[in-house]
C-alpha cells in the first residue's frame, strides 16, 4: 500500500492514484513533507509541502500573494537552471496577477459562452462522426478514438491547418508523458501529409533528448521543443499577412513578447488538448468500473450534466499543481519557509469527506459537486466550458451504445496526468438502435 513517501513516484500513479493514502494523510498529516528522489535518469529535488485538504487546496489556489505560481513555475521538478526557469516565467500558467490577467485577458475572448457556442455545433458533429467511424470498426483503443476531439477542437480555435493536428498530439505527449518512456519520445505523425510549415518544423526536431552532461534534457526547456516553436513562428508569419479570429491572431495583436508568444502556444498546444485527452477515457473507464450508473446513466440521460462534473471528480486529469511561499506562513499548523514549494492534490481534494459525503462512491447525480479538478482561483481554468461541452459531445453520442471492455486498460506513469495509454473496448449498436435526445445544460459561468 503507497505511503506518503510514494506520492512523488511516478510508477505509483502507473498502477493507480494512491486514494487510500491520500484519505490516510487528510486524517493525519493534510500538510505533510514529501521527499524527491531520484526518478531513473532525472536527479533529486528537495521536496515539498503537500497540502491534501479541499480548504487548503483552495486556499493556497485562491492567494498567489503568498503561494506563487512565479517564483518556481508550477511543477512538482524545478526547471535545470536559471534560464529554463526564465523562460517558463513568460507562460500565463506560471504568472501571478497582474501579469496573468493581463495574458489572460488577450486570449479570454475565444473561451466565453458565446464563443463556445459557436463552436459547439462543429464539436457536436466531429463527436458524432468520431464515435460512429469507431463503432463501425468495432474494436478500437478508446484512448486514442477520445484523443481526436480535443486535438481537432484546438486546432480549430488555434488556426492550425488540419493536416498538421498531430504534431499537437506529438507535443503534448512529449510534454506531459516525460515520466512514462512510452511517451517521452513520442513521434506519431505522417511527414507526408503535413503542410511545408509542419515539415520544417521538424527538421528543428531534436535528434535527442538527452543533453551534453548526460542528463535528460528538461521537457519544457525550449531545447527540447525547438521543433513546436520553429512551427509556432511559422504559423505567426502567416497569420500576421492574413490574421483571422484565432488563438494566434489574438496573441499577434495583444502585443506579447516573443518569450510570452512561445509560451502562450505552449500552453495551448500542450495543456489546451492534453487535459482532456485524460478526461475522457477515464471519464468512460470509471463509468465501465461502476456498471449500475452506467446503465442509470443510459436508462436517462439527462443526468449527463451531473455525470461529467461526477466523472471529472473521480477521475481529475491533472492530479496536482505547485506553487512557491513568497514568505514564512502557517498552514494547518505547519510553518512553511519563504522559497518552499507547496503543491496542492486535487486528487485529494475530491475526495474530501468534509465536503463530499460518501467520497469514494460514484454518483452521477451528486449535488453539489465543488470539485477542483479545473482549479480553483486566478489560474481556473480558462477551457472548462469547452472541455465540459467537449464531453458532452462524446458521451451523448456513447450513450447511444453499449460498450465493452476487452482488454486491461494500462495507466500512464506520472504524478502529474491522471492519464491512460490504453483502454481496448468494444462499441456495438443496440438493435432498433434509435438516437435519443440529451438535453444542454444552462452554462456555468
Amino acid at each position: 500500500m503507497p505511503t506518503h513517501e510514494d506520492i512523488f513516484l511516478p510508477a505509483t500513479y502507473a498502477e493507480r492514484v494512491p486514494c487510500a493514502a491520500f484519505r490516510r494523510l487528510r486524517a493525519s498529516a493534510p500538510v505533510c513533507w514529501i521527499p524527491e528522489p531520484a526518478v531513473g535518469p532525472w536527479p533529486p529535488g528537495p521536496g515539498y509541502w503537500a497540502v491534501f485538504r479541499h480548504a487548503d487546496v483552495e486556499h493556497v489556489l485562491r492567494t498567489p500573494e503568498t503561494f506563487s505560481s512565479h517564483m518556481g513555475a508550477t511543477q512538482i521538478r524545478d526547471p535545470d537552471a536559471p534560464e529554463d526557469l526564465a523562460f517558463v516565467r513568460s507562460m500565463m500558467l506560471n504568472q501571478d496577477p497582474p501579469g496573468h490577467t493581463r495574458l489572460r485577458r488577450i486570449v479570454a475572448a475565444a473561451f466565453t459562452p458565446r464563443a463556445v457556442r459557436a463552436l459547439e455545433a462543429a464539436v457536436t458533429e466531429r463527436a458524432r462522426t468520431l464515435i460512429a467511424t469507431a463503432a463501425d470498426q468495432g474494436e478500437v483503443d478508446f484512448v486514442e478514438v477520445a484523443a481526436d476531439l480535443p486535438v481537432w477542437t484546438l486546432a480549430q480555435i488555434m488556426g492550425v491547418p488540419a493536416e498538421d493536428r498531430r504534431l499537437l498530439y506529438d507535443w503534448a505527449s512529449r510534454v506531459i508523458g516525460f515520466q512514462d518512456p512510452d511517451h517521452a519520445g513520442l513521434s506519431t505523425a505522417d511527414r507526408t501529409p503535413l503542410t511545408p510549415l509542419g515539415r520544417a518544423a521538424l527538421t528543428h526536431r531534436p535528434r535527442s533528448l538527452t543533453g551534453p552532461d548526460g542528463r535528460p534534457m528538461n521537457p519544457r526547456s525550449r531545447a527540447a521543443l525547438a521543433d513546436m516553436f520553429a512551427y509556432a513562428h511559422a504559423l505567426a508569419d502567416v497569420k500576421r499577412r492574413a490574421p483571422g479570429e484565432d488563438i494566434m491572431s489574438r496573441m499577434l495583436a495583444g502585443g506579447l513578447t516573443r518569450p510570452e508568444f512561445e509560451n502562450m502556444f505552449f500552453l495551448f498546444a500542450v495543456a489546451g488538448n492534453e487535459t482532456l485527452r485524460n478526461a475522457i477515457p477515464g471519464a468512460l473507464l470509471t463509468l465501465l468500473d461502476h456498471p449500475a450508473e452506467f446503465r442509470r446513466l443510459r436508462e436517462n440521460p439527462s443526468h449527463l450534466p451531473t455525470a461529467i462534473e461526477e466523472m471529472l471528480r473521480y477521475w481529475p486529469p491533472v492530479m496536482n499543481f505547485r506553487r512557491t511561499a513568497t514568505r514564512e506562513t502557517v498552514l494547518r499548523g505547519v510553518r512553511i519557509r519563504a522559497g518552499d514549494k507547496v503543491v496542492v492534490y486535487h486528487a485529494s481534494a475530491n475526495r474530501d469527506e468534509t465536503v463530499f459525503p460518501d467520497p469514494d462512491r460514484f454518483d452521477i447525480t451528486r449535488t453539489p459537486n465543488d470539485h477542483v479538478s479545473f482549479g480553483f482561483g486566478p489560474h481556473y481554468c480558462l477551457g472548462a466550458h469547452l472541455a465540459r461541452t467537449q464531453m458532452r459531445a462524446l458521451f451523448t453520442e456513447l450513450l447511444q451504445l453499449d460498450v465493452e471492455r476487452t482488454g486491461t486498460p494500462v495507466r500512464l506513469a506520472s504524478n502529474f496526468q491522471n492519464g491512460l495509454k490504453h483502454l481496448p473496448v468494444r462499441l456495438t449498436r443496440p438493435r432498433g438502435h434509435t438516437r435519443m435526445r440529451v438535453p444542454t445544460p444552462p452554462s456555468r459561468l
